[in-house]
């Protein structure tokens, strides 16, 4: 298993928003195959009096190609998430991605496209700053 380059960075960018990190990396085990997400966490919401569990696959796009790094990912994305809801987690699944590469290559209009296709949550990361941008639901 590959820690991804940001993973350091997308955790701390969470913990630093409120988050309790409780897995690294979450294992996702299902009959006769297990995966591992690189993270999973939780927050309580005092307001809505309920607690928010997610689990967060990190990518730092730092391959020859975004557009494989992007299908990689959303393969990942895909595939997990069948699991989840088989294994009846409460959790929601996103992909935590650096603004940098967020403003770069998932503005594009087609990647935008296929992002809405699939409904893909993604946490955008300051990699810097370590600080959550913007949630995309």
């Amino acid at each position: 298993m590959v820690i991804d380059k940001i993973a350091p960075m997308v955790k701390n960018a969470l913990i630093k928003d409120g988050w309790i990190i409780t897995s690294e990396p979450f294992t996702i085990k299902y009959e006769d195959l297990i995966v591992f997400a690189d993270l999973e966490a939780e927050k309580l919401f005092v307001a809505q009096k309920a607690e928010q569990k997610i689990i967060v696959e990190v990518k730092s796009f730092i391959g020859k190609s975004s557009m494989h790094e992007f299908e990689t990912a959303l393969g990942q994305y895909n595939s997990y998430l069948p699991l989840i809801k088989k294994l009846h987690f409460t959790h929601k699944l996103y992909l935590a991605v650096g603004e940098t590469i967020y403003q770069k290559f998932f503005k594009r209009k087609a990647i935008q496209a296929i992002i809405e296709w699939h409904q893909l949550p993604i946490i955008v990361i300051d990699i810097s700053n370590e600080e959550v941008v913007t949630w995309i639901n």
